[in-house]
């Protein structure tokens, strides 16, 4: 939680720039180190730097954005290295990266019941515009970060450059691409879940999870500031917003609603199944540019949410993990068994599944998002006998899938674009109500992207892609390598570029583009370009 005092000052200096300019100018700090708690002071030396996960913004409107820290002098220690008491931070808005020229400043709460983290919804600003901010505490200043606004709802963009990813096993490898991400440099980055891996460490990784199988909010917060560590993710976040969503490790792997899959997380005597979910969710809160709208109430959060950039593209995150019934085809039965066409069984819920046709119904814009988490084509990659899609996607719950994908064909003018990760490869998928029919029209289009880091070294294929491409004409480009999708968005065209990086397990890989693909606004289908 954060309180706020929000005024426009005037002029402003951070400790580092009073010292430079020499001894005589030190009564200019109180400003921002004045309100700091005594405590705090007294408790974190010079040489515990208190911003060591960055900073990160993320769901901008057209007057503001959500500003994130999180205190954590000793990230890898359960509380942070942080006293059990309140700490005001200063945070400061401003045009220019040498935070001359503010244009907003104010002071929020960092608690101990959430972590030390401090979520800030800056208003007030004008919009489709960039800005620069900075968090200070304890005589010390975070690293800038940089953001900007979404145009007016009525504005139309020239264009919109964004880069989406998901799955960063730390373990499994280095986060080149971001570094690469961050040097492209975007408007806006989604992040479709599996920010962090759930497991214990295990000796012999190129870099060990600290803690064992997470299951303590310590644990959690432990874990999450681990990530947040790495330079080349904290590069990316302080390079614009990001728009978040989690998938099923940021809890339990292969979660569905309130079933566990998990052995370790089968532990569920007095509800402590759900305890640890409701921990889950706190820390996910606690370290994600998140608005207070998305703060959890136990065990619930909502995180299917909106953001609009002007008429040019609405973004509809999506969360494919907490309301969905269970997977079918369990127990060892052959899928896909009958479950599979179960007219209950659904993998949004209600709620949400109502929330996203009115927001596709009410658009105003040429492009419709959803920027969610598992596969919506239904790939078959087996030529035996055996199924060969996952019962964890969409195709898992076939009458749910159709329908929407009916849905989509029933409103053309929306121009629906499907993002996805979970899976650790590219796919590039026209999506078609009957995939069977090579002849049936495309509804709208599917961009899945590979992993940043989780698998480890990829391949540009597998030996089974000629097959996979043959049995399945709608798939037009399926890669097996790390990294990330890049987007830029116009009014008449989407162009999508699959940047790649050839290995992750040593730092330093190249950027390759894979493939590339334009989708013109009216025309559902793939164009390579």
């Amino acid at each position: 939680m954060c309180a706020q005092r929000i005024h426009v000052p005037g002029r402003t200096w951070n400790r580092r720039q009073v010292l430079a300019m020499g001894g005589s100018l030190l009564a200019a700090w109180p400003t921002l180190e004045g309100t700091v708690s005594a405590a705090f002071r007294r408790n974190v030396g010079l040489g515990d730097y208190p911003f060591s996960l960055g900073v990160a913004s993320g769901d901008p409107t057209p007057d503001g954005f959500v500003l994130w820290t999180r205190l954590a002098p000793k990230p890898l220690e359960q509380d942070g290295g942080m006293p059990t008491e309140n700490v005001e931070v200063r945070w400061t808005v401003a045009h220019d990266e040498a935070m001359t020229k503010v244009v907003a400043q104010g002071t929020a709460i960092a608690t101990p019941d959430m972590g030390h983290s401090v979520h800030v919804e800056v208003p007030g600003l004008d919009p489709n515009r960039w800005y620069f901010y900075q968090f200070a505490a304890a005589g010390e200043v975070s690293q800038k970060g940089r953001a900007r606004t979404a145009p007016k709802a009525d504005d139309m963009l020239d264009s919109l450059k964004f880069a989406f990813a998901s799955c960063q096993h730390y373990e499994s490898g280095y986060f080149t691409a971001y570094d690469h991400m961050s040097q492209e440099g975007f408007d806006v980055v989604s992040h479709l879940g599996d920010y962090i891996y759930e497991r214990e460490g295990k000796e012999g990784k190129l870099r060990m999870h600290a803690g064992p199988y997470i299951d303590s909010i310590g644990d959690y917060r432990v874990r999450h500031a681990q990530y947040k560590t790495d330079p080349h993710l904290q590069a990316a976040h302080a390079m614009c917003p990001w728009i978040v969503t989690w998938d099923d490790h940021e809890f339990a792997n292969n979660y569905a609603g309130e079933v566990p899959e998990h052995p370790k997380a089968k532990r569920n005597q007095d509800g402590e199944y759900m305890k640890r979910r409701a921990r889950a969710y706190q820390a996910y809160y606690e370290n994600m540019p998140l608005r207070s709208a998305q703060i959890p109430t136990g065990p619930d959060m909502q995180l299917f949410r909106g953001v609009k950039f002007g008429r040019l593209v609405d973004f509809d995150v999506l969360d494919t993990r907490q309301y969905r019934t269970d997977q079918p085809c369990g127990d060892g039965r052959k899928a896909p068994c009958d479950e599979v066409y179960n007219p209950e069984a659904t993998i949004l819920g209600g709620k949400q599944e109502d929330w996203l046709k009115r927001q596709f119904e009410n658009s105003d814009s040429v492009w419709n998002v959803l920027a969610q988490q598992v596969m919506m084509g239904r790939v078959d990659r087996d030529s035996t006998d055996k199924v060969g899609y996952s019962m964890d996607q969409w195709p898992g719950y076939e009458v749910n899938r159709l329908r929407m994908l009916k849905f989509f064909e029933q409103h053309p003018e929306k121009n629906p674009i499907v993002l996805t990760g979970d899976i650790h490869c590219n796919w590039a998928n026209d999506l078609q109500v009957n995939c069977e029919d090579v002849d049936s029209p495309a509804v709208a289009v599917e961009f899945v992207g590979t992993s940043i880091s989780s698998g480890g070294d990829g391949s540009q294929e597998h030996d089974d892609t000629p097959l996979v491409l043959a049995q399945n004409p709608f798939v037009k480009f399926n890669n097996y390598e790390r990294g990330y999708v890049a987007c830029e968005i116009k009014p008449k065209t989407w162009t999508t570029h699959y940047r790649t990086v050839p290995y992750v397990s040593k730092a330093g890989a190249p950027l390759n583009t894979r493939a590339s693909f334009v989708v013109e606004a009216g025309k559902p289908g793939l164009n390579q370009a």
